[in-house]
């Protein structure tokens, strides 16, 4: 019997019976992100402050930087962070051009793919002279780019000639993604072609795609929260010896305490309890501690650092 591939909730469902493609789902999903987005606007203008800074850390008590993680809990929760205005900006992967297409709007003299503010294309259709990078460079978004191992420095030279020929600034993200132990070769490389062709870029590290593993006991998709945090780690210190930036991070996570689908993290999660709440269809996320803890971990290093470059003066 010949299946279709289940390509997304957007496109169609898991269960055999829901893989015909439905364009329904599309509109479903326009529809909640409007809602989310939506709903998050209005929370943040009329919660009370202190609703937005009550981070729980009770799952933490087992990391050795509990005490100084508490400290820093405190402090937040202590700042008055009054009623700010708070901005939120989305961004996707540009996968399904007719999707994109269908979007796309003609606003001035330009175009702009109006689904999103940002959109970034997948280190798996970043042909030079494919489709998707031939769709990219005619709208007028900021636009990222995943670059992974297989990424050459020339290959990259020319992929930011097509995207950002006039040097724009702010127009081009170059998100890298090499998975843990890696970083140091390729991303030191990958500075040095940029640097050469003098387009400039905002540097992001996706410290999630490049780390992804099957679990050898069940063969759950997963990945460790310790390697995750290790690749940023990593391309912290590789920007600071080559004067660049690292301009933010990229990892999949949820709200939900009870999501089991990422191993380690202070609470220990292992393979045997992958199964106990495994939700995702695709990505496996950190959970709510792991991801607070891996939070809480790279800020800790930007502090460390920076009392580091007083400490030199």
């Amino acid at each position: 019997k010949e299946v279709m591939s289940f390509k997304g909730d957007n496109i169609n469902g898991f269960e055999l019976k829901d893989r015909k493609l439905d364009p329904e789902r599309l509109l479903q999903g326009y529809f909640h992100s409007t809602a989310t987005l939506n709903f998050l606007r209005s929370y943040v203008s009329s919660a009370e402050p202190a609703d937005c800074t009550n981070i729980d850390i009770n799952a933490l008590r087992a990391s050795k930087d509990y005490a100084e993680i508490a400290s820093d809990v405190r402090a937040i929760r202590a700042k008055d962070s009054g009623k700010d205005v708070m901005d939120f900006f989305t961004a996707h992967e540009a996968m399904q051009l007719d999707l994109e297409e269908a979007l796309t709007r003609k606003v001035g003299d330009k175009y702009y793919n109006l689904s999103a503010h940002l959109v970034w294309i997948g280190d798996r259709t970043r042909q030079v002279h494919g489709a998707h990078l031939e769709y990219f460079r005619g709208i007028s978004n900021p636009i990222g780019v995943k670059v992974g191992p297989s990424m050459k420095n020339d290959e990259l030279k020319e992929l930011l000639q097509i995207l950002n020929p006039t040097k724009e600034e702010g127009r081009i993200m170059i998100i890298t993604r090499y998975g843990a132990g890696k970083v140091e070769a390729m991303l030191t490389e990958h500075i040095k072609a940029v640097k050469e062709c003098g387009i400039p870029v905002t540097w992001q590290c996706d410290a999630v795609h490049g780390n992804g593993i099957v679990a050898e006991s069940n063969k759950y998709k997963t990945r460790r929260v310790e390697d995750c945090v290790q690749e940023i780690l990593e391309c912290m210190a590789v920007h600071k010896k080559c004067g660049s930036i690292l301009g933010g991070i990229h990892l999949e996570f949820t709200g939900q305490k009870t999501v089991t689908e990422c191993l380690g993290g202070c609470e220990g999660m292992t393979e045997a309890m992958l199964t106990k709440n495994y939700e995702t269809y695709c990505d496996p996320r950190f959970n709510y501690s792991q991801s607070i803890e891996a939070a809480f971990t790279v800020a800790g290093e930007m502090l460390h650092e920076r009392a580091a470059k007083r400490a030199r003066k």
